[in-house]
């Protein structure tokens, strides 16, 4: 099934290009409509809550589509996404696409894909090739992204070259977007008719029922981490250290650069380290050390230290990201996968939206960096949480070969 596995990887990097630019570009593209920055708020937010929602709503309901039928269908989404922002004005009809569409503000992927192909990638490899597959799957997706953040320089550069209207030069984005749509499509179109299946009796069950006490519960202590890093988005994390070592543009451009190649090849050591100390094992102890580091941030004077400190927790916070998504698809029965990836998915999304809000606060009372102590407490706590809840919930690779499954155990 490695052709399955290549049509899935190259759609994410297709699509992570897309949410690459188009993140930036549209709080843009309103800005030049004429919307306040109260409107280009709410069109955000409703283009968070519509994800969360179709997500959610596709993730249930997968199995009785088909995941082929549902990905070429989100794909189509996607297309009428990127054609409706070309030619609407208004506000409101704008808010409406924004909910109903695929458009993402964040540099996460928070889709009705996510759940989809997490399923179709867990459904066609071994058990001991599904995290180097989904650590193959985050690294694509992040090294597209970033490609997709350099394509937003492009509007600028058409309208300074080609003298382009300005507002036209950002419609062109969309159009763009459209047509990554359409490739995403085509792609899907060459999976094959019954990628991750499941049988008709099984397609009856509920979307969530063996599985539902550990899905659920993952769920919740996922929303604990995400929660702390909202505490230290790019953004707030840029603002104190402009306050903190009045560091220029170009130089946090430089770090945030830096960090981000961290975080991509700590994807690929992910893997051994799996393999060797297991799955949970991995998401804890490689990330209680980058939450140490965090911490430790705002306690250094030498804007050296606090930079080295920050790229190793890069190297570190972020191999969590495969072998959390190859745990989820791992503890599930293979019909709950669809379900479980976005009920484990939507809300640390959702649990991250307000965080940024009360990180802004706590730098307007003091300059000292609170919001990094606060972020690498909260983490540590969550690791620890996790451990004790999961370090004897095994995925069947680790387990001995006649333990039942996770789910089953749960009950």
């Amino acid at each position: 099934m490695d052709s399955t596995v290549s049509l899935v990887v190259a759609a994410r990097g297709v699509r992570a290009l897309g949410d690459g630019f188009v993140s930036l570009t549209l709080p843009l593209y309103l800005l030049a409509l004429g919307y306040s920055p109260l409107e280009v708020g709410l069109v955000s937010t409703a283009t968070l809550l519509g994800s969360a929602a179709l997500s959610l709503t596709i993730g249930m309901h997968a199995t009785r589509i088909g995941y082929r039928r549902a990905l070429l269908g989100t794909a189509l989404l996607m297309l009428a996404t990127g054609i409706a922002f070309t030619a609407v004005r208004d506000f409101w009809p704008l808010l409406v696409v924004a909910f109903v569409g695929t458009l993402n503000p964040s540099s996460g992927d928070v889709s009705a894909f996510l759940p989809l192909e997490h399923a179709v990638l867990s459904d066609v490899v071994s058990a001991k090739a599904r995290t180097r597959t989904f650590a193959r799957y985050s690294l694509v997706g992040a090294l597209c992204g970033a490609l997709g953040a350099l394509l937003a320089a492009v509007p600028q550069m058409l309208a300074d070259t080609l003298h382009v209207p300005w507002r036209v030069a950002l419609q062109s984005m969309f159009v763009f977007y459209a047509a990554l749509g359409l490739a995403s499509w085509l792609l899907y179109r060459r999976l094959p008719v019954r990628a991750g299946g499941v049988s008709e009796s099984a397609q009856r069950e509920a979307p969530l029922h063996e599985s539902r006490r550990i899905v659920l519960t993952l769920a919740a202590l996922f929303s604990v981490d995400a929660f702390a890093g909202g505490l230290i988005v790019q953004s707030m994390l840029s603002l104190w250290l402009v306050q903190r070592f009045a560091l220029a543009p170009a130089e946090l451009g430089v770090l945030f650069s830096a960090t981000s190649l961290l975080a991509a090849a700590s994807y690929l050591a992910a893997v051994p380290l799996a393999q060797r100390f297991g799955l949970v094992n991995t998401m804890v102890f490689t990330h209680i050390p980058s939450s140490v580091a965090l911490i430790a941030i705002p306690f250094v004077s030498d804007v050296h230290v606090a930079v080295a400190l920050l790229l190793v927790r890069s190297a570190l916070s972020q191999m969590d990201v495969p072998t959390r998504s190859s745990y989820v698809m791992a503890v599930v029965t293979p019909v709950e996968r669809p379900a479980a990836a976005s009920t484990t998915a939507v809300p640390r999304s959702l649990a991250a939206a307000g965080s940024p809000l009360l990180a802004g606060y706590l730098l307007g009372l003091s300059p000292f960096g609170w919001p990094l102590v606060l972020a690498g407490a909260i983490k540590i706590a969550y690791d620890l949480m996790l451990l004790a809840l999961f370090r004897n919930v095994h995925p069947p690779e680790e387990a001995s070969p006649h333990a039942p499954h996770p789910a089953r155990r749960a009950q």
